[in-house]
């Protein structure tokens, strides 16, 4: 595929590719049709003039801020960009005054925030009052998930709309794009097979921007040739390097993928278990924080049904301890996929859940007078351990003695599953049981 404009001996533009041919309207941007399609809710309003505060939430480079820019160009509005990085209370008043006074000349404000859950309570609350009486429309941008980074008040009146990583055809369409536009390689012979758009696309992972660095970078550093710029295979993998994989380990996509991992190794795939614990430590995780959690899962979700996959899970973290990573990934896997492998039982977990409802419930309810200590002669005289029966002194190192309180007495909360080990407990349940039942003597 050949892209043949102008000379080679243009002098070249310090300006990113990305800002470059950053989208002038609708008809430019890419992606995002699930809300910019045609009868769809964003673009309803943009065409009835009917703007509201809004939050975009997606992951980066899919194009939040320039569908921001955008919205404000349609609108003829005053377009005023925030960073939640370097803007403190004292900016944020000054520029609501301004806004304030703009709105009396009929003069709408779009504030812009990036990263606006980087913003502290008291920043988030000073833009409250303006965005209620209409000084502002307020457009905030987030990677993170807004119901938990954004404060009530403010996030019940804006509007929020999920932006989607881009595709690949989306990626494709885009480096074209770049390719052709005179803003970009438009002035340029550039000569690039369609397979290499696509490994490009593969390796942004739908991040538009990270695409356009790839490409910007490989045109950059490739020879000439003929008054031809020939972007290899070689020079596309050497300008990706290593993969930038979306992980944040303090935001909500740490909390994903360690679901992610949870539920497959729940759903007993090994294969998908290994390959989220890869996301994770690939990303940077800690894998002393991925081994707590599958100490976690061996007892919740295996349990009795195999002890020893605590003892392994146990090991796992002490591996990681004494070696790190990324020695460490392969005791890890090895875990992973023994925890994937064995047999699972939530009996544990649920046992726990509902003792915990009965000791919340009855709290007050007090301990068995039998099953209290009695080191004073008045805690004695007052039923102190009175009727204790003492194991060791029974056949079979059991009694039919109550231990719970009155009001719980007939309660079960352990029922083991015929899963592995746990079929041996669950037997073994029923004859203890079964003994209890019958007359035992002192």
């Amino acid at each position: 595929m050949n892209y043949i404009q102008g000379s080679l001996f243009e002098k070249r533009v310090s300006t990113p590719l990305a800002s470059r041919i950053r989208p002038r309207n609708l008809d430019e941007y890419i992606g995002q049709q699930h809300i910019l399609g045609k009868g769809k809710a964003l673009r309803n309003m943009l065409e009835c003039s009917n703007l509201t505060s809004m939050i975009f939430w997606g992951p980066p480079g899919v194009g939040k801020t320039s569908l921001a820019m955008i919205i404000a160009s349609m609108t003829k509005c005053n377009f005023i960009e925030f960073s939640a990085t370097s803007s403190g209370i004292k900016e944020i008043k000054e520029v609501m005054e301004e806004a304030k006074k703009n709105r009396f000349m009929g003069i709408e404000t779009v504030l812009f925030i990036d990263e606006i859950h980087r913003f502290n309570k008291a920043q988030q609350d000073a833009f409250l009052p303006h965005v209620e009486k209409g000084n502002i429309i307020l457009i905030g941008a987030t990677t993170e998930n807004p119901s938990f980074e954004i404060n009530s008040a403010l996030l019940s009146r804006c509007r929020v709309f999920v932006l989607n990583a881009l595709t690949d055809e989306d990626i494709v369409s885009l480096l074209k794009h770049a390719l052709k536009d005179n803003r970009g390689f438009g002035t340029k012979n550039i000569k690039i097979s369609n397979d290499l758009l696509h490994l490009i696309s593969i390796y942004s992972n739908g991040d538009a921007r990270t695409s356009l660095n790839v490409l910007e970078m490989a045109v950059l550093s490739s020879k000439q040739e003929n008054n031809t710029v020939i972007l290899t295979k070689e020079i596309i993998e050497d300008c990706m390097q290593n993969k930038a994989l979306l992980y944040d380990k303090n935001g909500e996509e740490h909390y994903n993928i360690i679901s992610a991992l949870h539920k497959s190794m729940r759903n007993s795939d090994c294969d998908a278990s290994i390959y989220w614990l890869a996301r994770m430590l690939e990303g940077g995780e800690d894998p002393l924080y991925v081994a707590r959690r599958l100490i976690r899962f061996a007892s919740e979700d295996i349990g009795i049904a195999d002890p020893r996959a605590l003892e392994l899970a146990v090991a796992a973290y002490n591996a990681c301890h004494y070696i790190g990573m990324p020695e460490c990934s392969v005791n890890l896997t090895e875990v992973v996929v023994y925890l994937s492998l064995a047999p699972k039982s939530n009996s544990l977990y649920v046992a726990y859940e509902k003792a915990k409802k009965d000791a919340k419930e009855t709290i007050s309810e007090g301990v068995p007078l039998h099953l209290r200590n009695a080191p004073t002669k008045l805690m004695s005289d007052l039923g102190y351990s009175k009727g204790y029966k003492y194991a060791h002194d029974f056949e079979n190192k059991i009694t039919n003695m109550q231990c719970l309180p009155d009001n719980l007495k007939d309660r079960k909360y352990y029922l083991p599953s015929n899963e592995g080990y746990e079929k041996e407990a669950k037997e073994k349940i029923d004859y203890l049981l079964n003994k209890k039942k019958e007359e035992l003597p002192h």
